[in-house]
């Protein structure tokens, strides 16, 4: 059965995901959409700060699910998406007050689809990468 979550427009995927009270409260803005790819912003405040100054890994892994959610809901109209499977590498630190989550769907599959996210700086350095395996769900 499906899920009912039909999302064609860049306007309807930040409507829905507004409802993403998590990741909307934290700041996540949806900033473009395509099949099996979303690009997500974050402007960092203090409440994103570690204890020594840094970006917490948890912002960063929250906005790879972020991506990967709106990737993979956006032109499916298949059912409801899940993450199954997470694995993140942090690999520079964040150099300025923006965080850019590009995520791209790597190979689809009826009930499994595997993504990868980049996430970047305002000065275009790669602070993180990660790989999600994606599950649909029927809800019925």
């Amino acid at each position: 059965m499906d899920s009912g979550i039909v999302l064609e427009t860049l306007e309807q995927a930040r409507a829905f995901f507004q409802k993403d009270r998590f990741a909307a409260g934290s700041g996540m803005t949806v900033e473009e959409v395509s099949p099996g790819r979303a690009v997500i912003s974050l402007c960092l405040t203090e409440a994103h700060r570690n204890a020594v100054g840094g970006v917490m890994g948890g912002v960063l892994l929250t906005m790879a699910d972020f991506a990967c959610a709106v990737a993979s809901h956006f032109g499916t109209g298949t059912g409801q998406h899940v993450s199954a499977d997470a694995h993140m590498s942090f690999l520079n630190p964040c150099r300025d007050d923006v965080l850019r989550a590009e995520a791209a769907c790597l190979k689809p599959g009826k009930r499994l689809s595997w993504y990868e996210v980049l996430i970047r700086d305002g000065q275009d350095t790669l602070v993180a990468k990660a790989t999600f395996t994606m599950c649909r769900i029927d809800l019925t």
